[in-house]
């Protein structure tokens, strides 16, 4: 790319507008004329969790151009932010100040938005430790169906109202309505971080993942991975070395966890013919009757297993352990049929019903989820 032709670059002015613009008012037009023509929307923000869900069959309606962060309160650890907003330019604000969004959100591709990662709700290696996407939702503006902008919560955790309306919307993948804006709570980067490897059988690490998990240690990743336990240790700086020091082990690559939260590790390489599945467990599940590789993320209770195993066996095995299966390969590239767990019947029928409250003519991402919603 060139960059001495001076008339090529924009002005601090122009390139502030493209930091932050509202296109609130065009969104709610575009869904009033869907909701009144029925036309089915398929919502994106930088589509970079495309492969997440089944296909939607729709006009495609972006909110790549509406972005900006609205309000920041370093101080009260608050952050409204609006969801077309690149994923990547929020983390630089937050870093500039020393804070982080707590639940390491993936982003899978430069193009990630806000909006993307409220819809799917997948977090990365520190949420066991600091919380999902759910736990950090303060408030949240949705267009309507009618297309009215409605706006839920608050910038407070005091302020309730219309506070569990605005969490549905976290892996809602954009089905009950279209997230213009969010509330976020933040955390402070903490002040000291060190990752161990400590070679060991998968029998031992389980065991150390169970026994750790009930004292009080500086920890915000754990994994198993090619034979070894991984350890990210964060906190102050003598808590940390404290415990590098009676764990021992050899210093583990700082990059590690960003290779494993964005799926670039070997383990995840896309030549792999296997499809590759995400299975959610209780904590301490010990391993599965399962066939395939397996990489064992949050101390165990995240899994990511390649299987050409049958789904419906898989999903059994998983369900016999209290837990749930979730394809990542989309069925055009040999994944299963329907990526998500399928709904017991009583709480399918609980879904339908949200589902014909809030949209009640299906244009909002209709099927992303499940066929039927």
């Amino acid at each position: 790319m060139e960059h001495h032709e001076q008339d090529k670059h924009p002005s601090h002015a122009e390139h502030g507008r493209d930091l932050d613009r509202d296109i609130a008012e065009a969104l709610c037009e575009r869904v009033r004329r869907a909701d009144a023509d029925k036309t089915p929307l398929r919502i994106v923000g930088g589509d970079t969790k495309a492969f997440y869900g089944r296909n939607v069959a729709g006009e495609t309606l972006s909110l790549a151009e509406h972005r900006g962060i609205t309000h920041y309160d370093p101080v009260e650890l608050v952050i409204s932010v609006r969801s077309g907003t690149p994923l990547a330019e929020l983390e630089v604000a937050l870093d500039a100040e020393g804070q982080q969004l707590g639940c390491e959100p993936p982003h899978f591709g430069d193009a990630a938005s806000v909006g993307g990662m409220l819809a799917t709700g997948l977090s990365g290696p520190r949420r066991p430790w600091a919380g999902s996407v759910r736990d950090f939702v303060l408030g949240t503006r949705v267009i309507s169906h009618e297309g009215k902008q409605l706006r839920f919560g608050g910038e407070v955790m005091k302020n309730v109202a219309g506070y569990d309306l605005s969490r549905l919307m976290v892996g809602a993948q954009g089905t009950l309505g279209v997230v213009t804006e969010v509330s976020l709570k933040v955390l402070p980067k903490p002040t000291a971080s060190h990752g161990l490897r400590l070679d060991m059988p998968l029998d031992d690490a389980l065991h150390r993942f169970a026994e750790w998990g009930r004292r009080p240690m500086p920890i915000t990743a754990a994994a198993y991975h090619d034979g070894a336990l991984h350890l990210r240790l964060e906190g102050g700086a003598s808590s940390v070395a404290a415990t590098v020091e009676r764990l021992g082990g050899d210093a583990l690559d700082a990059g590690f966890w960003h290779k494993l939260r964005e799926q670039r590790l070997a383990f995840f390489d896309d030549t792999d013919p296997r499809p590759l599945w995400r299975l959610s467990l209780p904590t301490n599940t010990p391993p599965l009757a399962v066939s395939g590789d397996v990489l064992y993320d949050w101390a165990g209770a995240q899994r990511w297993l390649r299987s050409d195993m049958d789904a419906d066996k898989l999903r059994e095995s998983v369900a016999r352990a209290g837990g749930h299966a979730t394809c990542y390969t989309p069925h055009d590239k040999g994944g299963a049929a329907e990526p998500f767990t399928p709904l017991a019947p009583v709480v399918a029928k609980y879904h339908r019903q949200l589902k014909a409250q809030l949209d009640p003519n299906g244009i909002f991402n209709p099927g992303r989820l499940y066929p039927e919603l």
